[in-house]
């Protein structure tokens, strides 16, 4: 059974709380977290870091849009082995990690980025990170791929206008 480290904005996509996204960009969120809720498993750390940033920007308890669903979800499957897969990260500072691959990229990184980077490193199987909507993980991508990590954009489209937006006149990276 794959598995995924699942970056918040995956989960805010597909429950419409970006205005500017394509509404197919909404749906391949949607299917995504569908499709892992039927037959994958998502790499999380043992410290409830990702599960308490989910918890802070979507609603488990009562909501009932995909994104909300799927927390539901994986709150109530953090502890099936067969799942979610929980890694432990050591903490070196505030929000920066040991299992990070490189320590000059971590210093490049978005601190609330970084969790996701050292769980997929942490875990044997260096699960792709699924990511939606942060344009600057096209920056990283090249160098997070000579370490061994995977970044799976499920809307590159809007990626790229995003991109192009907050960094005019760069030209856009290769996935």
């Amino acid at each position: 059974m794959t598995a995924y480290v699942v970056d918040t904005n995956v989960l805010l996509a597909a429950n419409g709380a970006h205005a500017d996204l394509d509404p197919k960009c909404v749906e391949s969120c949607v299917r995504r977290l569908a499709d892992i809720q039927k037959s994958a498993r998502v790499v999380i750390d043992d410290q409830y870091r990702i599960l308490s940033e989910y918890l802070h920007k979507t609603n488990s308890a009562t909501g009932k849009r995909p994104g909300d669903v799927f927390l539901k979800w994986l709150l109530q499957n953090q502890a099936n082995g067969r799942r979610c897969d929980q890694v432990s990260l050591t903490e070196t500072a505030s929000e920066a990690f040991q299992e990070f691959p490189s320590k000059e990229l971590e210093c490049n990184f978005d601190s609330s980025d970084r969790k996701f980077v050292a769980v997929a490193n942490a875990h044997p199987d260096k699960p792709p990170i699924l990511q939606a909507s942060d344009s600057k993980w096209l920056q990283w991508n090249a160098e997070l791929k000579t370490l061994g990590l995977t970044v799976e954009f499920l809307c590159p489209e809007d990626i790229c206008r995003f991109f192009t937006k907050k960094f005019p006149g760069s030209p856009i990276p290769e996935f």
